[in-house]
C-alpha cells in the first residue's frame, strides 16, 4: 500500500492558483510532520513547506513565504494541502509530499515515507 498518494497538480498561468492533496493511506503516516518538497528540471530536490500536527507550527522556504500556505484538513488528520497562490513560472516542477516521525522541517533527509509526486506546470 502507497504510504502517501498526491493530487491537484495541473497547469496553471503564472499568478494563479492551485491546491495540492496529499492523502496518507493511515494516521501513522502523517501523525507528526509533513512536508511538501519539489523538484524542477535538471535540479535538485528542495523543501518547500512543512507542519506539524500537533500545534500546527509551519515551515517555508523563502521563496514561497507569503505564497504558499501548508495545512492539515480541519476534520482528517490524514489529508495535508499545500495552497499555491500568485504562482511564478520558478515554481514549476514535481510536487511531492513526505511524512517524518520525528522533528520536523525542511530537510528532506529526516523524511520516512515519500509519495510519487505531482506535476505542477506554471505558464507565463
Amino acid at each position: 500500500q502507497v504510504p502517501l498518494v498526491e493530487s491537484g497538480g495541473g497547469s496553471v498561468q503564472a499568478l494563479g492558483s492551485l491546491r495540492l492533496s496529499c492523502q496518507a493511506s493511515e494516521y501513522m503516516y502523517s501523525r507528526h510532520c509533513m512536508g511538501w518538497f519539489r523538484q524542477a528540471p535538471g535540479k535538485e530536490r528542495e523543501g518547500v513547506a512543512a507542519i506539524y500536527q500537533v500545534g500546527r507550527r509551519t515551515f517555508y522556504d523563502d521563496s514561497v513565504k507569503g505564497r504558499f500556505t501548508i495545512s492539515y484538513d480541519k476534520d482528517k488528520n490524514t489529508v495535508v494541502y499545500l495552497q499555491m497562490d500568485s504562482v511564478k513560472p520558478e515554481d514549476t516542477g514535481t510536487y511531492y509530499c513526505a511524512a517524518r516521525l520525528s522533528g520536523c522541517g525542511l530537510d528532506q533527509s529526516q523524511y520516512n515515507y515519500w509519495g510519487q509526486g505531482t506535476q505542477v506546470t506554471v505558464s507565463s
